[in-house]
Order: C-alpha cells, then structure tokens, then sequence
C-alpha cells in the first residue's frame, strides 16, 4: 500500500511518499520512497502582514500541482495533507485553500498546534527506548514549537508555542513569551525521572548531519552550544560557503538552536536524539491507521 503526506510549513512544504509493508511479526513497515521538499518560507508573509501574498500563492498552487503529478506517478492510493502555523495565521488561508481543492483536488486541513504535537507522536519513537527515563519531544518549525512528555508509558501533555525561527527573525517572539514557556516547561516536567530529549524538523537533522555521530546516538546540549556560538559568529553568506547550507537553512539554523538549548535546559536534559522524524512521518501513520480502519 502506498501511502502519502504533504506537510505546508511556516518554512517549507514536505512531499512524502511511503510504502507500507507488514512483516513477519504482522506490524507495519514505513519505507520512504520519496521525499520533496519546496522552501516556500509562508511565515515571511504571514507574521509580518497577517497573509499570503499573491506571489507565494502562486509557488504554492505551482508545488502542489507538482506534488500531484509525483502522487500520479507513484500510483498513491491515499493522501493527507495540512498546514500549520504560518496557514493557521493566515487571513486568507481559506480562499488558499479552495483554489489548491478546485485546481488540483487535494484537500488541505489546516492543524491546531495540539493536533500538530500529536500527529509527531504518532511516530512512537520512545515506546522503543529505555522505559526508564521520561521522553520530551520537541519539534522546532518556522512558527511554533510543538512539545509532547511522555513518561512510563503514558502521554503527560503536548503542547504548542508560538516561538518559531522565523517568528525569531522577525524579532516576534517577546520576553514574555520565552517566559510562559519557561514556566510550563519547568511545572509540568518537575518530579518526572531522568527526561530524554527526541528532536525532530529539519534544522536538528542538519545539526545531527553537521556532527557526523553515528545513527542512534544523542547529541549533548554542549555540543549543540557549541555550535549555536560557532554559527552565531558567522554571516549568512559565511555559513552557506563553511557548512554548505541553503539560504532558507543557514538563516534558520540559529534560532531554531537556541530553542532546542532553552527547552533542553528548563528540562535539565543533557542529551537530544535525532530520529530523522517529523510532522509528514507521523501523518503517514495516522493516515496508515485511518485508512486500516475502514
């Protein structure tokens, strides 16, 4: 059965293609086949002027016709694609989305924060991991922060904040902000055991990448310090040439460190792994779930 997701990003929309097969034990497998990812970087327009422009309109009817064409080609059966904070934003995210419904029959639902931080779950990382130590999963994008606890089994909350790298670029995010999180982090985390990091979007996978530690292995809040202040010191252009990033990775980068330390510190957590998860893995799941039901 294949199966696929597309993922409208403050910063990027993601095309996923995956086959689900069931092995010998009667569990799903998700192999990727393929994944698209089109920089269309909606939150530049939305947190400054409340809206999609004319023009990233455009880009996006233009990707998701594309993104049709790759489901055509892939033979994919069963599709579900959202949108997150940059379209949850957006005053005219409805109009988007009847023109990308009439002009190529995809159906975008845009997805509260909450729902965002459960469809990342939806991946069930740490049901594999020491049963031992408490789980947070932090998952960093353009415009939020989505948050998910899981301890001895159990979820104990998600939530979602409104502290994004694009949203730090802007200087959007305030002092008051960063606060509120801080305070919600550290209450419901008190009392919990030894809590493990799972860090998920795009700008951690670059880091584990940068790193060069072997699949599996946690990164140390150190290390991702150090690099914050390396990456720091150096330009836009400068971290393009040294690290071979893409303009719409090496401005992001930076902000979406600092978020990964500040969550990492208020849950005096010393270590993050790095699962190459995100938010269209976890809606290939629930899709594979919905789909299995009927």
């Amino acid at each position: 059965m294949r199966l696929a997701a597309i993922d409208i990003g403050s910063n990027a929309a993601r095309l996923l293609v995956s086959e689900v097969m069931i092995n010998q034990s009667g569990l799903p497998e998700f192999i990727k086949l393929n994944l698209v990812r089109v920089p269309l970087r909606l939150g530049f327009d939305v947190f400054e002027t409340g809206e999609i422009s004319k023009e990233k309109i455009g880009m996006i009817l233009q990707t998701i016709k594309a993104y049709k064409h790759l489901l055509n080609a892939y033979e994919v059966k069963f599709i579900k694609a959202c949108a997150t904070s940059a379209m949850r934003d957006a005053r005219n995210a409805d109009d988007i989305i009847r023109k990308v419904k009439l002009e190529t029959g995809i159906e975008i639902e845009v997805i509260s924060g909450d729902v965002e931080a459960t469809l990342i779950y939806e991946n069930h990382i740490a049901e594999n991991m020491d049963k031992d130590d408490s789980y947070l999963y932090i998952d960093v994008g353009g415009g939020s922060t989505e948050l998910t606890f899981f301890s001895d089994g159990k979820l104990v909350f998600k939530q979602s904040f409104n502290i994004g790298t694009i949203r730090l670029l802007k200087n959007m995010v305030n002092e008051a902000q960063w606060e509120n999180m801080k305070d919600f982090i550290k209450a419901r985390t008190k009392g919990f055991k030894h809590v493990t990091a799972i860090g998920s979007g795009g700008n951690i996978n670059k880091i584990f990448s940068l790193s060069k530690r072997k699949e599996g292995k946690p990164l140390p809040l150190q290390l991702l310090r150090d690099y914050y202040k390396e990456l720091s010191n150096f330009t836009l252009e400068e971290r393009m040439s040294v690290y071979k990033l893409r303009e719409d990775r090496a401005d992001v980068i930076v902000p979406a460190l600092l978020i990964y330390i500040n969550v990492m510190r208020w849950v005096d957590c010393d270590e993050i792994y790095v699962p190459k998860i995100g938010l269209a893995d976890g809606l290939i799941h629930h899709l594979y779930d919905e789909v299995m039901q009927f």
